[in-house]
């Protein structure tokens, strides 16, 4: 009776075993696959990556070709067009080139430490257009400016170090459009409304390109110029750009201003250039702003995904 029990249970040890052995085995294939897997989407996220950064090099290219044929930029110029899809083995690229001049830099808002009242001013005409509060302007300068007087309606470092998670302002020009998150006021849904309109540049007295500039900026910094007006513009511009800016100063309406006006241009040095790529399960996009000087572009900051 013992010896049929001890065989039962030897019997059983065995199966165990069996099933033991069974399942490492395929929990060590899974694993296996699994790493092959991670090998492999790992060198196709490289190769992406490395695709989606030589599309920015055929932006610098187009740009400097540009820039040896004509001195103005407009929407009907090659670069501005959206590249479609091309075709790698085992996978594509595609890119845009964005100008960045015919927005509103709002690194314009302070220069040397000190806000800029006329750009102060132009900001929240484009609130007021955009529908969002014009408290916006003063928060935005006092996160920039240097000095720690609290503006109306403003927030200093007073109101942040309150906060839950308490931190300081920047006391220095935007670094990027992401920064708005830290700024009193800038929630996710006003960033995203304001966002097709701004721009944040390097420097703080950029010009803007005319013919690239949406009917609510134009509005905002000409004095007198209306909605309506300024989207007659907007949609002659994509028929007829403008080749300097006399000529599209004549073209404005003659109630407004033709001097003291924001400092116009039809050129533009600053691009973002955006380049997307896939490679077999992997995906890369890069995004970098460009400042034109002369023929070729240098890098201002660029950020890969």
């Amino acid at each position: 009776m013992n010896t049929r029990i001890q065989h039962g249970m030897a019997l059983v040890m065995v199966l165990l075993i069996v099933a033991m052995a069974t399942t490492i085995a395929a929990f060590m294939a899974q694993q296996q696959s699994f790493w092959q897997r991670a090998v492999e989407n790992g060198r196709d996220r490289a190769q992406a990556r490395r695709i989606a950064e030589a599309g920015i090099d055929w932006a610098r290219a187009v740009l400097a070709d540009d820039a040896s044929v004509n001195q103005f930029d407009h929407g009907k110029e090659m670069w501005a067009m959206r590249l479609p899809a091309i075709p790698v083995e085992g996978g594509e690229v595609r890119g845009t080139i964005v100008d960045q001049q015919g927005l509103f830099n709002l690194n314009n808002l302070v220069r040397y430490g000190v806000v800029s009242t006329p750009d102060l001013a132009r900001l929240q005409h484009l609130l007021a257009a955009l529908g969002l509060p014009l408290e916006l302007g003063s928060t935005l300068t006092d996160w920039m400016d240097t000095n720690s007087e609290v503006a109306a309606n403003g927030a200093e470092n007073e109101h942040y170090m309150n906060l839950a998670k308490p931190y300081r302002c920047a006391n220095r020009p935007l670094s990027d459009i992401g920064e708005l998150t830290w700024v009193k006021g800038f929630d996710p849904h006003i960033i995203k409304r304001l966002q097709p309109f701004v721009s944040v540049l390097p420097e703080s007295n950029t010009a803007l390109n005319v013919n690239f500039a949406p009917a609510e900026v134009l509005m905002a910094v000409l004095p007198g110029l209306t909605l309506e007006s300024a989207r007659q513009i907007v949609t002659q511009i994509k028929t007829t750009p403008f080749r300097s800016t006399t000529d599209f100063l004549q073209q404005l309406p003659a109630n407004v201003p033709r001097t003291g006006i924001m400092n116009l241009t039809v050129s533009s040095q600053y691009f973002m250039v955006t380049g997307y790529a896939t490679q077999g399960e992997g995906y890369s996009a890069a995004h970098v702003l460009l400042k034109r000087n002369g023929l070729w572009s240098s890098q201002v900051r660029k950020s890969l995904q």
